[in-house]
């Protein structure tokens, strides 16, 4: 979730402060790093969930507003659209049934979320893309109030100097401009968070870009834009063209996207922090009135705020996070690759899927990113959101395999290796990646099932059978069966 910011105007003396500001933070955070001033690695566990709000017949609901004070709870927050909202979950221990209790916890949250929509006449959908959406509830008017999105429209604008073009080449085409940045809001996720140490924080940024391909294509569940069907995991292309900033010229002389996988293993946290200083100018120039060298010298410890609102606007598909929480820093990664969905059961597999390989990859004695190349893996990434599970993926030893099968014959069983490291009972390991292999072995996710869905009503029109596939997804739902295992 983004920090909030007052609506302002900035000036050219406010881009040369923030710029030094930022540099200071980046200097203090290095010295930080040099005295190991953080907290210590916990098996605690985070995720946000970002939703949409639909009406009965299965449209956006453009009620955020009143959702969200229906609601009244602080771990509920406003998202980039009128038809979005996103929970915040505070991390816990996975250890024992802990993975039980936090679905448990999540599914709990949703049902009374869920009740208090319906009394404004919405109802929450986990979808990563909202299959009913149409171009006409993306635009600029639909943005929702809070002013920190408006500012980022004002200033990602500003840099364009034109429309977005939103081009997506998949089973069908879409080809289309925008005026504003409100077609990101089509995007929502499960974003995942892993609170790490700052010396073992490269090996597992590394090992999550490693996985980031084999995490689409299981969980693949975006396959329809504005009415076409496009990628089985259509938000990872959409949310990188819809924040980029740069006009053609720029893309031609190699500037870096601002929705980025990145270009190289790295060895240092500091390293991603050092090139979004290095590479970006700022879109929300705002000066905060602590001196973090100062607080350091007195003992405190400096939250960096330019340095984290900086960071906030550099969409990495794993992104680092430096937090201040109990008044003890830390550094997270945040996984940022899957979509929401389709049912609290397959977004706590998802999960589990996640934080047991994130236990392993990071420790084996030749990791996995001394024998691929960085470019593998984004390539990985990109066929995975092709094809979904589909997708033909490359892995070393295995070479280019079919995804099912790297998940089944590799990726599996040290996810269950690394439940067991976590301390997590056996029953519940079973449980959820008992999912994961459900959907390999039935070659199923939502995506596949959407796809099933539309085409088997092929007597009505496209709209009509997207509306009448997404009123079912929402019964589904509802039930926490997994998708694999949902009829068309």
């Amino acid at each position: 979730m983004g920090r909030d910011v007052p609506a302002t105007v900035f000036s050219r003396e406010d881009r040369r402060r923030y710029r030094e500001k930022v540099r200071q933070c980046l200097d203090v955070f290095a010295q930080m790093l040099r005295e190991s001033r953080f907290e210590v690695e916990r098996p605690l566990a985070g995720l946000e969930i970002e939703l949409n709000i639909v009406d009965d017949r299965g449209e956006a609901a453009m009620c955020n507003a009143a959702v969200l004070s229906a609601i009244r709870r602080p771990d509920w927050a406003t998202e980039l659209g009128q038809f979005n909202i996103e929970i915040n979950i505070t991390p816990q221990d996975l250890g024992d049934d802990g993975a039980l209790r936090l679905e448990n916890d999540v599914r709990a949250r949703l049902n009374h979320a869920e009740e208090h929509a319906r009394s404004q006449g919405g109802h929450l959908v986990m979808v990563g893309i909202l299959p009913t959406l149409r171009e006409r509830d993306v635009v600029e008017g639909t943005l929702s109030a809070n002013p920190r999105y408006r500012m980022l429209n004002e200033q990602i604008f500003a840099a364009r100097g034109e429309d977005l073009h939103l081009c997506v080449e998949g089973v069908e085409r879409l080809d289309t401009r925008a005026a504003s940045i409100a077609p990101e809001a089509a995007c929502t996720s499960l974003q995942l968070h892993l609170q790490v140490s700052p010396e073992t924080f490269a090996a597992h940024w590394n090992a999550a870009q490693a996985i980031a391909g084999p995490q689409v294509a299981v969980a693949a569940n975006s396959p329809y834009l504005f009415g076409k069907e496009l990628h089985r995991e259509t938000r990872i292309t959409l949310f990188e063209q819809a924040t980029d900033t740069r006009p053609t010229e720029l893309k031609r002389q190699g500037v870096r996207p601002r929705v980025w996988f990145g270009e190289r293993w790295i060895t240092s946290v500091f390293d991603l922090f050092e090139e979004n200083v290095a590479y970006y100018p700022p879109l929300l120039p705002l000066c905060d009135e602590e001196d973090p060298r100062k607080e350091l010298e007195q003992g405190r410890v400096p939250q960096l705020h330019e340095l984290t609102l900086h960071n906030g606007t550099i969409y990495r598909w794993n992104r680092p996070v430096y937090a201040v929480v109990d008044g003890r820093p830390h550094l997270r990664v945040e996984n940022r690759v899957l979509p929401a969905g389709p049912s609290v059961l397959d977004a706590a597999a998802n999960a589990a899927f996640y934080y047991g390989l994130m236990r392993i990859l990071p420790y084996v004695e030749r990791p996995i990113w001394s024998r691929m190349s960085f470019p593998a893996a984004e390539d990985n990434l990109r066929e995975a959101a092709r094809h979904g599970i589909d997708a033909r993926l490359y892995w070393p030893g295995l070479g280019e395999v079919p995804a099912s099968e790297l998940v089944l014959r590799r990726l599996l069983p040290l996810a269950y290796e690394g439940l067991a490291g976590w301390g997590v009972d056996p029953r519940v390991a079973d449980r959820l990646l008992g999912v994961i292999e459900g959907r390999c072995l039935a070659q199923r996710t939502g995506a596949t099932w959407q796809v099933e869905s539309v085409r088997a009503r092929g007597d009505l029109d496209r709209h009509e059978a997207l509306r009448a596939m997404t009123l079912g997804y929402i019964e589904r739902m509802h039930t926490n069966e997994p998708v694999h295992t949902w009829d068309v």
